[in-house]
């Protein structure tokens, strides 16, 4: 294994802080969601909502709360994690609503089977002709869907534009939560673009992939941003681990100065 890729908690120098609970393997549950989830994922999603709730208070106007997920390299799970915290906060009681803002590699439309188009980059793209999408998820009554839509040539363009600031501060006013899907760090710049306009960003980190290298350089750019960071969730976790069952999880990290 190489040295520098992580094999357990996200080592960040002075940034690192104690685990604080749990939340579960995304390569074991690439395909699953919601309720077809087994007992401990379950579980470990409902400590990850419970975390969540507790870093952030509620505003002074009662809107809602919009959270980014993103991580520093494909492939570690943010959509499903991104899905699966979404669903858990829906299931107790919240209206939800998840951005698809992953406008080069979308991955929630098709997992939940909805129809992508027309969706985020359509509306953003002409705000004036017509109304943004927003789908009812076929898993939950209070969890609602804005799809990335047609992908455009411009995704950074689009996300950084006014619109697309007007459209979080609306769904902000409708929904509990809004749960921003986002691009890797280390790939594009989008994430770092709506980072400053939520209230918390989730860096989610998969052992044995993801380097620390890559992860310090993203917790780096987003505090160039002044995102907050509300913490880490580890997936993939292997053997030596916390285990329940015979599914692995990994935790909940959170993140301080």
């Amino acid at each position: 294994m190489d040295k520098n890729t992580l094999n357990h908690k996200p080592e960040t120098a002075e940034n690192a802080a104690p685990a604080a609970n749990t939340a579960p393997s995304a390569s074991a549950e690439e395909n699953q969601f919601g309720a077809n989830l087994n007992f401990a994922v379950r579980e470990a999603y409902k400590r990850l909502r419970t975390n969540v709730i507790y870093s952030l208070p509620k505003k002074e106007d009662n809107s809602g709360l919009i959270i980014g997920v993103t991580s520093a390299l494909k492939g570690e799970g943010k959509s499903s994690t991104s899905l699966n915290l979404a669903y858990t906060l829906a299931e107790a009681g919240s209206q939800v609503a998840v951005v698809e803002a992953d406008l080069r590699l979308p991955g929630i439309s098709s997992q939940l089977k909805i129809k992508p188009v027309p969706g985020l980059s359509d509306y953003l793209v002409s705000p004036g002709s017509q109304t943004i999408s927003i789908r009812r998820a076929p898993i939950n009554n209070n969890l609602f869907v804005v799809p990335a839509g047609t992908l455009p040539p411009n995704p950074s363009e689009l996300l950084g534009s006014q619109q697309m600031s007007a459209l979080l501060r609306a769904l902000a006013g409708k929904f509990d939560y809004v749960i921003v899907d986002l691009p890797p760090i280390g790939a594009v710049t989008d994430a770092l673009i709506i980072a400053k306009q939520t209230d918390g960003m989730l860096l989610v980190v998969r052992q044995n992939y993801a380097h620390k290298r890559a992860l310090n350089e993203a917790i780096q750019q987003l505090n160039i941003a002044k995102a907050k960071i509300l913490g880490f969730v580890m997936n993939d976790v292997g053997s030596g681990s916390k285990h329940y069952g015979k599914k692995k999880y990994g935790y909940y990290q959170e993140y301080s100065k």
